[in-house]
């Protein structure tokens, strides 16, 4: 076959409906839509759901709370913004907004990205200095150790880092004063250590967590004594984050801390910038993305105006961030889902700027991590540094109407409630008074509210929960956290506690699904019921009208079918069941049904914890 091309007459001439126009228009082709036009399209969607009374603007009907005090719309345009995109300064530079980081990676000419920290509790010295090796190896950039009883013990510290090169790897501890000390005399008179490492020191943590008071006089001492490029002083704000904080209390509890540290360092002598440089902030780094990354960048900031109204130099006031996936959103039932949770942490962490980030184990919930979760954990790191290229850009969502708009929300009702425990006292006296934990305990209850009606929906737990599943088993981890202050919790547990119930009882409680009508008429309302009761680890077994109830071996069932089958047969199959054994029936419905005969109605939106509950004690358990 000839390889030789024989143009045809016209071949090279373009038709003209394939010709590329000089100018092109995005989106010419679509009229143009205003924000009154959206509100009109939004109006009627809404109503085809069944709401007939509006609020005016609309977007007010689709507002969501994401903090106290702190509401997102569904929509945003540069009116939101106001003049905010010229207020929040460049990347390096004051006030911090856009990231305390200008510089980049001599090597590859892009920002060089945050420090990959990873944490580290195993008692045991031979697998601890084990992983730590592992995670060198494999993309971890410094390390995170917990020293103690029941983590790693003080007197093993140069055991378990014997191998590592402490000029290439920095190191930050937990642990209080014996701790640092260790870190300390490990370290010595040498002047060759990595930037970044911290000898974690958070006496005002302690005291939020154990309710008892601390000495901050010795602070200024080992300031004096922390290697250059190195932090004394850890405000770990996930303290009151584990304790039901929103967003806002967090930063306000941290900018109070800072206060008080700069307080004890700068009254025992301490140069203003040097106190400054002595301080890191831990925050959590939670599934809600633009939460997280709103927060850090309205932490920035905040600290940045503390530091201007000190005296501090601009260099000074950049805030160091170390940013730690929440314990409060990781679950023991199906943990795997942990990963999604913590990638998407992670992910905000590093978009909002944090200079250190910690991702937790999936496991973490159940026990010691083991070599695979701990592989997992830094490898969502890697893959979002490395290969997903997350620190080529500074600050990506900069000049984002919504961020920038949540940014100023966050920082506005952070610095309030900052103000507010600086009048009361300082941080110390608001939690020695009660302050702090009233109002953490307020947050935590409209929370505790949303997760309840599932509002707030925990994917394999409160939704899509595997009565089936087969949880990894792990070494029981010490219990670390001091105790007598602030609470620890965590979104899953009371439905935990539930599946946990449902386990260890003598046989698994059931709660009959009634069915009425076809398939296709009584789907929908079967699964939502199944769903909900499964949530409390209570098997769902289902069967036309009462032809199953027997065998069903309850004295719990719920109906289930359209609105009207309901007004056909409800109440009818509602006294057969009673009939036939059942203490208790329920209705998947609206209460507004009005069906004669039932005890109770599940819906979207409704109680479910309060149902769950009601369901066990039912059925033998103690509510």
């Amino acid at each position: 076959m000839s390889a030789t091309h024989t143009a045809t007459p016209g071949e090279d001439e373009v038709p003209a409906e394939h010709e590329v126009p000089e100018e092109l228009s995005l989106a010419g082709d679509f009229p143009p839509v205003d924000r009154d036009r959206w509100r009109e399209l939004v109006a009627g969607v809404l109503r085809k759901a069944g709401r007939e009374e509006l609020p005016d603007p609309v977007e007010d009907a689709l507002r969501r709370t994401v903090a106290t005090g702190v509401a997102v719309a569904p929509l945003y345009d540069a009116d939101d913004a106001g003049d905010l995109p010229t207020a929040v300064g460049v990347p390096g530079l004051p006030p911090y907004v856009r990231g305390a980081r200008a510089g980049a990676s001599p090597e590859g000419g892009v920002p060089a990205g945050w420090d990959v920290r990873q944490r580290h509790a195993h008692p045991d010295v031979t697998v601890t200095r084990e992983a730590v090796a592992a995670d060198l190896e494999n993309g971890v950039t410094s390390l995170w150790l917990v020293l103690g009883e029941g983590a790693v013990p003080v007197e093993a510290l140069p055991d378990v880092l014997a191998d590592v090169y402490l000029d290439l790897a920095p190191v930050a501890v937990s642990g209080g004063s014996p701790a640092a000390e260790a870190l300390l005399a490990l370290v010595g008179d040498r002047t060759d250590l990595a930037p970044g490492g911290s000898l974690g020191l958070d006496p005002l943590g302690v005291h939020a967590a154990s309710g008892e008071e601390q000495d901050l006089t010795g602070l200024a001492d080992l300031a004096r004594r922390t290697p250059a490029g190195w932090r004394t002083v850890v405000v770990d704000a996930t303290v009151y984050a584990d304790a039901g904080a929103t967003a806002v209390e967090e930063l306000g509890c941290s900018l109070a801390a800072g206060v008080a540290y700069l307080r004890a360092l700068t009254g025992a002598g301490l140069p203003v910038d040097e106190a400054f440089g002595r301080l890191e902030f831990r925050y959590s780094a939670s599934a809600d993305q633009f939460t997280t990354v709103a927060a850090l960048r309205a932490a920035r900031r905040l600290w940045d105006r503390v530091g201007e109204v000190s005296g501090a130099s601009p260099a000074a006031r950049a805030q160091r961030q170390h940013a730690v996936t929440s314990s409060v959103m990781t679950t023991r039932r199906d943990p795997w889902v942990n990963m999604l949770r913590t990638t998407v942490a992670c992910f905000a962490a590093g978009v909002g700027g944090a200079d250190a980030v910690t991702v937790q184990p999936f496991d973490a919930a159940l026990g010691l991590p083991d070599a695979f979760s701990r592989r997992i954990a830094r490898n969502t790191q890697n893959l979002l540094v490395e290969e997903a290229s997350l620190a080529r850009v500074l600050d990506p969502a900069g000049g984002s109407w919504y961020v920038e708009s949540l940014t100023e929300s966050l920082a506005q009702a952070a610095w309030a409630w900052f103000t507010e425990v600086e009048r009361a006292g300082g941080l110390a006296a608001a939690l020695s008074s009660g302050l702090v934990r009233d109002r953490l305990a307020a947050a935590w209850d409209t929370r505790a509210k949303r997760l309840a009606t599932r509002a707030d929906a925990i994917t394999g737990v409160s939704e899509f929960p595997n009565l089936a599943e087969r949880l990894p088993e792990r070494q029981p981890a010490a219990d670390l956290h001091p105790t007598g202050g602030l609470p620890r919790v965590r979104a899953a547990q009371e439905y935990e506690e539930l599946r946990d119930r449902a386990d260890a009882a003598p046989s698994r409680p059931r709660v009959y699904l009634a069915t009425l009508g076809s398939v296709a008429r009584h789907t929908a309302r079967a699964t939502f019921a199944g769903n909900l009761f499964q949530a409390g680890g209570v098997e769902t077994p289902a069967g036309d009208g009462t032809s199953g109830f027997a065998d069903a071996g309850t004295t719990v069932a719920c109906i289930c079918g359209t609105d009207g089958d309901y007004a056909q047969s409800a109440a009818a199959l509602a006294a057969e069941l009673r009939a036939a054994g059942a203490g208790q029936v329920w209705l998947a419905g609206k209460p507004s049904l009005g069906v004669d005969g039932v005890d109770g109605y599940v819906y979207a939106g409704c109680d479910a914890l309060d149902v769950l509950r009601t369901v066990h004690e039912q059925l033998g358990g103690t509510a």
